[in-house]
């Protein structure tokens, strides 16, 4: 893979993200939409863990399978949560004897039951420190980082959270990933905070094709981002599955067009595993 700082210098970039399969089945067919979204020609794609580090090493497996069966770029998630510094080290030594290309460096979430973040004794509490970590001891890999349009729920201010995430690109991020949004003018306004702190790395939007009004405001309630009220009442004219489907992808590609129109470095597409709703999107417009 080309170096991922480089990467986004030649060109717009295009990933997906992926989750690690409970079932045999459900990884056999996880395998089936990737080689469906292939067609798209993507510059890599990510692939997430489960809470609290608990599907760590299937992570490593899919990615592996995903690289070496379909020749593409790969990129793991990696947080702090349960985890010693040297634990950390493992699992990059690991990715790295794997040829994993990059990680998305993350805090991560408190794990279920517990409101606030606490570091494991021996672990790291932040993000940038995890982004120091990678960039001091494991420079062959590219790192990412979240960003979040709407503000981090956890932060006191917009102006904190992109404190926060100045510090992580100093501490060597190549590219910025946005959680997922729904108004592209919430994306603009961040972009332009982004500059006005200094922050001249790229800056990519997470997007999620809906296909279901109450997955995604199930979704949208855990993260903060909302829903416009247009979008709602689009999904709302119709619940039958065709009517949702139609609805999602139709509001996503008039969300991607305006994007690509306004000078976007890349499209991040949250897949949850599936291709449809992405691919119909994708056909759809010019990258």
């Amino acid at each position: 893979m080309t170096k991922l700082a480089e990467l986004f210098k030649t060109k717009r970039v295009l990933s997906f993200e992926l989750f690690p399969p409970k079932t045999e089945k459900g990884e056999a067919a996880l395998y089936r939409h990737v080689e469906a979204l292939l067609k798209f020609s993507p510059d890599f794609f990510t692939c997430t863990y489960g809470a609290g580090g608990s599907t760590q090493q299937k992570t490593l497996q899919i990615l592996d399978h995903v690289k070496q069966k379909f020749d593409v770029p790969v990129v793991s998630h990696l947080t702090c949560v349960g985890s010693t510094v040297d634990q950390l080290r493992e699992y990059l030594t690991k990715a790295k004897s794997q040829s994993i290309d990059s990680i998305m460096a993350l805090r991560g979430d408190p794990p279920k039951g517990e409101d606030k973040f606490v570091a494991l004794e021996g672990g790291l509490a932040y993000a940038n420190e995890l982004v120091e970590l990678i960039s001091s001891e494991f420079n062959n890999f590219g790192v990412m980082v979240a960003g979040y349009p709407e503000k981090h729920l956890e932060a006191p201010s917009m102006d904190v959270d992109l404190d926060n995430l100045k510090r992580k690109v100093d501490a060597g991020a190549d590219a910025i990933v946005t959680q997922l949004f729904y108004d592209n003018a919430d994306f603009y306004r961040f972009r332009d905070q982004c500059e006005a702190k200094g922050i001249t790395t790229p800056v990519v939007p997470g997007l999620l094709p809906v296909t279901s009004l109450s997955q995604i405001q199930r979704i949208t309630d855990l993260c903060g981002a909302k829903l416009p009220t247009e979008f709602v009442t689009a999904l709302e004219s119709d619940s039958s599955e065709t009517g949702q489907f139609k609805a999602g992808v139709d509001y996503a590609v008039a969300q991607t067009a305006d994007l690509l129109a306004n000078g976007v470095a890349g499209l991040h597409y949250y897949v949850l595993n599936k291709s449809d709703a992405t691919a119909k999107i994708l056909e759809q417009i010019s990258l």
